[in-house]
């Protein structure tokens, strides 16, 4: 197959992945919104679920193909790509204040799940233990945000709720499922190209996971950060990167050694450049909010250097 074919096709499964995200998260937005769950919560569990597909079913999908590299560096890069490209486009424009009590323990999570993470795959493996162990905090997560749903609901104040008439049911369930479509059609064609551009331009799985595919995937919580930032809905922006960090870390690599039947090889590059950039740019996007109480635009900035600095470092090759 041609070079030009290979780029079509992986830019159509881009696209089908944008598309399907947006009627995905428009459809799970109504939902949530349709039973009285706050902003934040709908961004960090329904959205997050939402737009955490395109990685989940891209690793997933690589994973049994055995393109280990593009299943690791999709779920880590997706996380660096999220946290240092999306939240910090989110914090320069709009630095939003944070509520520490109810955003606090999902922020700890994201830290300690991705510490895990690095822990686990010290070795050169992420063994079924550490894929057990980081499954567990999924669903500790999970509960803690359902149990935090419910509350929510409890103080409902009785703000305006959207429409449920039978058309805009009928419309929101079509769009769910077409967008779950799109996602899932999309997914495979990237996986399938994306791995054929590596090995047509002799580039890496590993780095055209941690980047092209990457950054592909983490393209729904884009459009709903850039949707964010227009209706000035920062809660829903950083509830969605939020959870779906979250996810990306403890559901998503170890679904893929379960799918592997065994510990998932982890590459150097991933545990010596892609987690530490990652752990980083974790504490620095969430220490500022939890001692002042708000995001800054200067550590947006920050945020924004420091992933144009991961990115050059792992396309000049400076770990291998």
């Amino acid at each position: 197959m041609s070079a030009p074919i290979i780029i079509l096709l992986f830019l159509l499964g881009l696209a089908l992945i944008i598309k399907g995200g947006d009627y995905f998260v428009d459809a799970a937005s109504w939902i949530a919104e349709a039973s009285g769950v706050p902003k934040f919560l709908i961004g960090a569990t329904i959205v997050s679920l939402g737009t955490t597909m395109p990685e989940l079913l891209v690793s997933l999908m690589a994973s049994a193909q055995g393109s280990i590299g593009i299943a690791v560096g999709n779920a880590v890069g997706s996380v660096t790509a999220n946290i240092g490209l999306i939240m910090g486009i989110s914090v320069v424009c709009i630095a939003a204040a944070v509520n520490r009590r109810e955003q606090g323990f999902k922020f700890v999570m994201m830290a300690a799940a991705i510490v895990l993470l690095l822990a686990f795959s010290l070795g050169g493996s992420l063994s079924i233990f550490g894929s057990i162990v980081l499954l567990i905090m999924f669903l500790a997560y999970m509960a803690e945000s359902v149990m935090s749903a419910r509350r929510a609901m409890k103080a409902d104040s009785g703000e305006d709720k959207p429409a449920t008439d039978r058309k805009t049911v009928v419309t929101n369930v079509v769009k769910f499922i077409a967008g779950v479509a799109g996602i899932v059609i999309g997914a495979r064609l990237m996986v399938n190209y994306g791995t054929e551009l590596a090995r047509l331009f002799g580039v890496p799985e590993s780095i055209i996971g941690a980047t092209l595919v990457a950054v592909g995937t983490s393209l729904p919580e884009l459009v709903t950060t850039i949707t964010a930032i227009v209706k000035k809905q920062s809660s829903l922006s950083i509830g969605n990167i939020i959870g779906a960090n979250i996810i990306d870390l403890t559901m998503i690599l170890p679904l893929c050694s379960v799918v592997s039947g065994k510990a998932l090889p982890i590459l150097r590059q991933n545990i010596a450049l892609d987690m530490p950039f990652c752990l980083g740019l974790v504490l620095l996007a969430i220490v500022p909010p939890l001692i002042t109480g708000k995001f800054h635009k200067l550590q947006g900035v920050a945020m924004l250097l420091v992933y144009a600095v991961y990115v050059v470092l792992l396309c000049t090759g400076a770990v291998v």
